[in-house]
C-alpha cells in the first residue's frame, strides 16, 4: 500500500467514522430521548415513537443518495464530502442544546425530527461518496481489501458512541446524565466536525474521476442514465434486494437490535448492555477486514449470501440462548410459568400509539398493555365474543377490566388495582422486574454477540467493493448509493421500530426477528440466483 492510498483510506475512514459517530448516538441515546421529548406519551409508547424519530433519518436517506449521489458525479467526490460532514455536523450539535417538550412543548419533537431528516439527507451522501473515493485509488486485487476500511466505520462510530456515552455517564452519574448529561456527547461532536472537515479539505480529488471529467466524459443526467435506462435499474433492483436488503437488516440486527432487546426485553441495565455490545464490536471488527481481504481471493458474493443465510438460520436459537445468558430468571419464569391472554379477539387493537391520542378502553387492550409495558411474552388465546380478557400467569388467572364509561378517577383507581395485582403474580411466578447483575454470564452474553458481530462483518465486508464494481464510473456514486441507502435507511432502519411493533402486536419478545430472517431468507434466495459476482471487474473499463 502507497502513502498516497494509506492517506485516502485514513482520510475517509476517519471522517466517515465521526459522521457516523454524530448519527448513532440518537440510537444509543433513544430511551433517554423518549423521555425528553416524548413525554406526553405513556412510556411504551414514547419509546416507539423515539424509535421512529430515530427511523425519520433513515427514511430520507434515499432521498439524500439521489441529490448528493447526482452532486459527486457531476462535480467531483470531494465537494460533495465537504457539504455532507458539515450538514451532519450542524445537526448533530443543535439536537444537543434543542429544549425538551418540557420546556418548549411539541416543538421540541419536530424540531428533533427535522434534525433526524437533515442528517440522515447527509448520510445518504456519504457512504456512496467515500467508498467510491476509495474504490478508485484501489488497485484491482486490493479493493475489497481497501474498501473494508470504510466498512468498519460505522461500526467503529457507533463503537465511539458507546464509549463517549459510557465516559459522560460515569462522570455525571446516570441522574445528572439522564436529567441533561446526554446533551455533552452532542455538544462534543462540534470538535469532530472542524477535524472531520480540515480532513477532507485535505483530500485530493479521485484519480478516475479526474481523467473522466478532464476527457469530458461525466455525465450530464446521472438521474435519468442511473434510473431511466434498463440496463442500469435491473442493476440497482438486484443490488437492493440480492445484496443490500438482506446485509441491512444483518447489519441493525447484530448490532442495534441486540442493544435494544438487551435492554428493552431482557431488562439488563443500560450501562453493562452498552459495554457488553462494545466489547462484542473490538472484538468482532477486524473481521470486516478479514473477509473484505477473502472477497478479493474467492468472491464478494459466496460471503454475503452465507451471512445472510446464517442469519435466518440462527437468529432464533441464538437470541433465545442470549436470553438464557443475560436474564435466565426471565428465561426460567417463561418456560414454567407462561403467561397466557384469553380475550376476544374483536376487542383487540394494534398495540401502537405514537401520537398519544388513542385510548385503550377494552379489556384486552388494558390487559396486552399492562403485560408490554412489564416487558412479558405472552401467548393469545381467542375468548367468545363477551368474555372479559383475563391474564393467566401460571395457574393464576387475572380478569381485566374495560374502561369504558368509567370517570377518569375510576378508571385511574381500577388501573392502579389491576397492574397491583398483575405484578404481584408476576413476582410470584418469578418474572424479574430487572436483569440480576451477579446471574448475568457475561461471558456468553460477549460470545453471542460477537457472533452476531462476525454475521455484520460477513455480509458488510466485502459490499462496498462489491456496489462500486456493479456500475460505470460516470454514473457510480448515483447508482451505488440508492440501493445502499434503500436498502439500509428503509429496510434497516426501519428494523427496530417494525421489530417492536410486531412484539407489541403478538405478545412474543422473539417474533420481531422475522423481520430481519425473512429479508435475510429473500436476499439469499434472489442474490444466490441472479447476481453476477464481480471481484475480477475492471471498473475503468465500463466507462
Amino acid at each position: 500500500m502507497t502513502a498516497e492510498e494509506k492517506k485516502v483510506i485514513f482520510a475517509s475512514s476517519l471522517g466517515t467514522v465521526f459522521e457516523w459517530y454524530d448519527f448513532y448516538l440518537y440510537g444509543s441515546l433513544a430511551a433517554i430521548i423518549a423521555k425528553q421529548f416524548f413525554s406526553a406519551l405513556d412510556a411504551g409508547s414514547a419509546f416507539i415513537f423515539a424509535l421512529l424519530a430515530f427511523a425519520a433519518g433513515f427514511i430520507v436517506r434515499p432521498f439524500g443518495a439521489i441529490f448528493f449521489g447526482r452532486l459527486g458525479d457531476m462535480i467531483g467526490r470531494k465537494y460533495t464530502f465537504l457539504v455532507t460532514i458539515l450538514i451532519m455536523g450542524t445537526s448533530t450539535f443543535v439536537v444537543g442544546i434543542l429544549p425538551s417538550y418540557a420546556s418548549i412543548g411539541v416543538a421540541a419533537p419536530v424540531i428533533l425530527i427535522a434534525l433526524r431528516m437533515l442528517q440522515g439527507l447527509a448520510l445518504g451522501g456519504e457512504y456512496g461518496g467515500a467508498a467510491t473515493y476509495v474504490a478508485e485509488h484501489s488497485p484491482q486485487n486490493k479493493r475489497g481489501a481497501y474498501t473494508s476500511w470504510i466498512q468498519t466505520t460505522a461500526t467503529l462510530g457507533l463503537f465511539l458512541s458507546l464509549m463517549v456515552i459510557l465516559g459522560t455517564q460515569t462522570l455525571l452519574g446516570p441522574v445528572a446524565f439522564a436529567d441533561w448529561g446526554w446533551r455533552v456527547p452532542f455538544i462534543a461532536s462540534v470538535f469532530l466536525l472542524a477535524i472531520s472537515v480540515w480532513i477532507r479539505l485535505s483530500m485530493n480529488e479521485s484519480p478516475a474521476f479526474k481523467k473522466m471529467k478532464a476527457e469530458g466524459r461525466t455525465s450530464k443526467a446521472p438521474l435519468t442514465e442511473s434510473f431511466a435506462e434498463w440496463k442500469n435499474l435491473k442493476i440497482v433492483i438486484l443490488a437492493l434486494i440480492g445484496l443490500t436488503a438482506g446485509q441491512a437488516v444483518v447489519w441493525y440486527s447484530g448490532q442495534f437490535y441486540a442493544l435494544f432487546f438487551l435492554t428493552q426485553a431482557l431488562k439488563v441495565d443500560g450501562v453493562t448492555a452498552n459495554i457488553l455490545v462494545a466489547l462484542s464490536l473490538v472484538i468482532g471488527t477486524p473481521f470486516f477486514i478479514v473477509f473484505g481481504a477473502l472477497s478479493d481471493k474467492i468472491g464478494r458474493k459466496p460471503i454475503i449470501m452465507a451471512g445472510c443465510l446464517l442469519a435466518a438460520i440462527t437468529y432464533f436459537p441464538v437470541f433465545g440462548a442470549l436470553t438464557k445468558a443475560a436474564n435466565p430468571d426471565l428465561a426460567a419464569a417463561q418456560a414454567k410459568n407462561k403467561v397466557v391472554v384469553t380475550a376476544n379477539p374483536n376487542e383487540c387493537s394494534f398495540q401502537f400509539n405514537p401520537t398519544g391520542t388513542a385510548k385503550f378502553t377494552s379489556s384486552c387492550d388494558i390487559a396486552k398493555q399492562v403485560l408490554a409495558g412489564s416487558s412479558v411474552s405472552y401467548e393469545n388465546v381467542e375468548a367468545a365474543p363477551g368474555t372479559v380478557a383475563s391474564i393467566k400467569i401460571g395457574e393464576t388467572a387475572i380478569p381485566s377490566y374495560s374502561a369504558k364509561g368509567l370517570s377518569a378517577e375510576e378508571a385511574k383507581k381500577k388501573d392502579a388495582e389491576f397492574k397491583k395485582l398483575v405484578a404481584a403474580d408476576l413476582k410470584a411466578a418469578g418474572y424479574p422486574t430487572k436483569a440480576d447483575p451477579a446471574k448475568m454470564d457475561k461471558f456468553m452474553v460477549t460470545v453471542i454477540l460477537t457472533y452476531l458481530v462476525i454475521l455484520v462483518t460477513m455480509v458488510y465486508g466485502p459490499i462496498a467493493a462489491m456496489l462500486v464494481e456493479l456500475f460505470p464510473t460516470r454514473i457510480r456514486y448515483t447508482s451505488m448509493s440508492l440501493p445502499y441507502h434503500i436498502g439500509n435507511g428503509w429496510f434497516g432502519g426501519l428494523l427496530p421500530t417494525t421489530a417492536f411493533a410486531i412484539v407489541a402486536q403478538t405478545g412474543n419478545m422473539y417474533n420481531g426477528l422475522w423481520y430481519p430472517i425473512i429479508i435475510a431468507a429473500m436476499t439469499f434466495v434472489i442474490g444466490t440466483l441472479f447476481v453476477k459476482e464481480t471481484k475480477s471487474v475492471d471498473i475503468y473499463a465500463r466507462d
